[in-house]
């Protein structure tokens, strides 16, 4: 049985006509598997590959690269909560954020929680240094984050 629909595959194909070589299709291809399956599996990975008409090492080798993918055997949670680690906010107090996002999900960073709800992420910058720490929830910067915005930040995802 295939990875991926008919529908996911052909919107796949509707990248080609706007990247001068297939290859370029691949980083769109990967996020448009990813999202909606929320894994990329390497039966996927060989689909995309058909498409692109790449080796799927080729596909593999750009997944890999990016920590954003989940691959064979794990899966992203409901939502992700990123947490921003980069120089402002780490100065901030990101580490001691994570940690307590870590013991407040019971997992640690780039896991799952048990209940599939939330996947919790570490992400070396997401551009709102004005605001650290800060997070990204649901793609959405959420600035001057303290433990306690972040037990709210959970339970709103949480209740989704």
């Amino acid at each position: 049985m295939p990875a991926l629909s008919e529908d996911m595959k052909n919107r796949i194909r509707a990248f080609l006509p706007k990247y001068p070589r297939k290859q370029a299709a691949t980083l769109p291809a990967l996020h448009l598997v990813h999202d909606e399956l929320r894994t990329v599996s390497n039966e996927a990975i060989a689909e995309i590959a058909e498409i692109l008409e790449l080796h799927p090492s080729e596909v593999q080798d750009t997944m890999t690269f990016y920590a954003f993918y989940k691959g064979e055997g794990e899966k992203l949670g409901k939502t992700r909560l990123w947490v921003c680690r980069g120089l402002a906010c780490m100065l901030r107090g990101a580490y001691e954020l994570i940690e307590h996002c870590e013991h407040k999900l019971g997992v640690k960073c780039g896991h799952t929680t048990p209940d599939g709800s939330i996947t919790l992420e570490f992400a070396e910058c997401i551009g709102a240094c004005d605001g650290a720490p800060a997070c990204l929830k649901e793609d959405v910067h959420v600035m001057n984050v303290t433990p306690e915005r972040a037990d709210e930040l959970i339970t709103q995802l949480k209740l989704r």
